[in-house]
C-alpha cells in the first residue's frame, strides 16, 4: 500500500555538479530547419512536414507564435480578397485555422468593410491551434534559441551555431527557412540584405483592453476625427488608429501607437518600455475621450512590441510599388493579396493606398530567394521588395502562403538549387494561393 501523501517525507537528497570546461554544443540534424514561428514559419515547418521532412523549427521566444502569438497582432489581414463580396485568397494553415477557430466560442470576429476583411482572433486560442498542430506534426522545437553563427560551405548554408539558455546547440540541415521577420539568417550567413534608406518602419505596441462597454464603443470615424483635433495635445504619439471591438467579449484591439524598432539591442531594449508607456497614454486618452465605453477598462495583455520591417534580404527580384499598383501577375507567383500599401514611415500616422475590389496583387518567387546562397529560401517580412511593396505584402495572409512555397521549393530543390528547380511544378503546388475564388 503506499503511503498518504500527508505522511511521505519530504525528498532532502542534492548532488553537487559543475559546467566541464569542455562542454561541447549539442548536435542536431534535420531536412528542413525554419527559423521563426510567426504565421510564415509556422506555415512552411508544416507544410514541410506534410511532405515528409524531418523539421527543426527555432523560435527566439520561449513561445511559438511568433507576432500573431506574443504581440497579439490580433487580426489575420490578407486573407480575403477586397469588397464585401470577397473571397479567400489563401489557403493551407488558413484553412484549418479558420475551421478550428471557427468552432471555438468566441475565438473569432469577422470584420468587414466596403474596402477590407479582417479577422480578429483570441490569440490564446490560436497559441493552442499552433502547439498542437506543431506537436501532432512531429516537429522538433526548440525554443529559445538564439542564433549565434552560420557555416557557410560554397553556396550552401551547413549549419547554425545557436545559443540557449540550456546550452548551445549545433544545427545542420540540407535546406533552410528564414521566416526571423528580421532576415537574421542571411543576415549573419553573409548574404545581402536591405534597410529603409529614408528613416526607420515604425512599429506598434498592440494592448488588449477588457471590460469595454460594447454599446458606448466610438465608431472608427468619430475617432478618427477626434485624434486628429486632440491626440497630440492629450500626448499621443501617433494621430491616426483604432481601437477594434471583439463583439460579444467585451474586449477591443487597440492599434495606436508607434515606436521604433531598431536592430541595435540596448535601443531596441529601451523602446520596447517605451511602447507600453505610449500605450498607457493611449488608455489614458481613451478612458478621458470615451467614457462610457472605458471608463471601466483595463490593460489584459501588452504583449511585445509589434515589429513591420526592420531588415530583408536583396533577392534574385525585388517587388516595386508600381508593381503592386498593377497588380503585376509574375510567372513564377506564389502568393497573392488585395491589402492596401500600409506604410509606417511617420511617427503621427502612416500610409493607407486602398485598391479596388478587383484588384490583386502577387509575390514572385525571385523576392523569396537570394541570389548567393542554393539552399535558403526566406519567407513573410524579410522577402525582398521596396519599402512601400513590402508593406502591402508582409501581413499574414500572404506571409502563410509564402511559408508553405517556401517549404514546398526546398523540397522540390532537395540537394539541388532553388534557382533550379521545376518552377511548373512549384506553380502547381501552390496554385491555391494564386488562382481562382476559393
Amino acid at each position: 500500500m503506499s503511503t498518504p501523501p500527508a505522511q511521505r517525507k519530504p525528498a532532502t537528497a542534492t548532488r553537487l555538479v559543475r559546467r566541464s570546461p569542455s562542454s561541447g554544443a549539442q548536435r542536431v540534424a534535420a531536412d528542413i530547419c525554419v527559423i521563426g514561428s510567426g504565421a510564415a514559419g509556422i506555415s512552411a515547418a508544416l507544410e514541410a512536414a506534410r511532405l515528409g521532412s524531418k523539421v527543426v523549427l527555432v523560435d527566439s521566444l520561449p513561445q511559438l507564435g511568433g507576432q500573431a502569438v506574443n504581440s497579439i497582432i490580433g487580426t489575420f489581414c490578407g486573407l480575403y480578397s477586397n469588397g464585401l463580396d470577397c473571397y479567400q485568397t489563401v489557403h493551407g494553415i488558413a484553412d484549418g485555422i479558420l475551421r478550428d477557430l471557427g468552432a471555438l466560442s468566441g475565438a473569432l470576429h469577422f470584420r468587414r468593410t466596403a474596402h477590407t476583411t479582417v479577422v480578429m482572433y483570441d490569440e490564446v486560442a490560436l497559441s493552442r491551434w499552433i502547439e498542437e498542430a506543431v506537436r501532432k506534426a512531429g516537429i522538433t522545437v526548440l525554443l529559445g534559441g538564439v542564433m549565434r553563427e552560420v557555416h557557410m560551405n560554397g553556396r550552401r548554408i551547413e549549419r547554425l551555431e545557436i545559443a540557449t539558455r540550456y546550452g548551445d546547440v549545433s544545427l545542420s540541415a540540407r535546406g533552410f527557412v528564414d521566416a526571423s521577420g528580421d532576415a537574421a539568417l542571411a543576415w549573419l550567413a553573409g548574404l545581402p540584405c536591405r534597410e529603409a534608406a529614408d528613416g526607420p518602419i515604425y512599429g506598434t505596441q498592440m494592448v488588449v483592453l477588457e471590460n469595454v462597454d460594447e454599446a458606448h464603443h466610438p465608431e472608427r470615424e468619430d475617432m478618427t476625427q477626434r485624434l486628429a483635433t486632440k491626440g497630440l495635445a492629450s500626448g499621443l504619439t501617433r494621430i491616426q488608429g483604432f481601437s477594434f471591438l471583439f463583439q460579444g467579449r467585451g474586449t477591443a484591439l487597440v492599434n495606436l501607437t508607434h515606436v521604433e524598432t531598431p536592430l541595435e539591442p540596448l535601443e531596441a531594449s529601451r523602446l520596447a518600455l517605451e511602447g507600453k508607456a505610449q500605450a498607457d497614454t493611449v488608455v489614458a486618452y481613451l478612458k478621458a475621450e470615451y467614457p462610457k465605453a472605458f471608463a471601466g477598462a483595463r490593460v489584459r495583455n501588452y504583449g511585445f512590441p509589434g515589429i513591420r520591417q526592420t531588415r530583408w534580404i536583396a533577392g534574385r527580384q525585388q517587388i516595386t510599388a508600381d508593381e503592386v499598383r498593377q497588380g503585376v501577375k509574375y510567372p513564377d507567383a506564389i502568393a497573392r493579396t488585395s491589402w492596401p500599401i500600409e506604410l509606417h514611415d511617420t511617427p503621427q500616422g502612416y500610409v493607407w493606398e486602398q485598391f479596388g475590389d478587383d484588384h490583386m496583387h502577387y509575390v514572385p518567387f525571385g523576392s523569396l530567394v537570394s541570389p548567393d546562397a542554393d539552399n535558403y529560401v526566406a519567407a513573410g517580412r524579410c522577402i525582398d521588395g521596396d519599402t512601400a511593396a513590402l508593406s502591402s505584402v508582409r501581413v499574414m495572409g500572404p506571409c502563410i502562403a509564402m511559408g508553405a512555397a517556401a517549404a514546398n521549393a526546398l523540397d522540390l530543390a532537395g540537394d539541388g538549387s532553388v534557382h533550379q528547380l521545376d518552377m511548373a511544378e512549384l506553380t502547381k503546388r501552390v496554385r491555391d494561393n494564386v488562382e481562382g475564388r476559393g
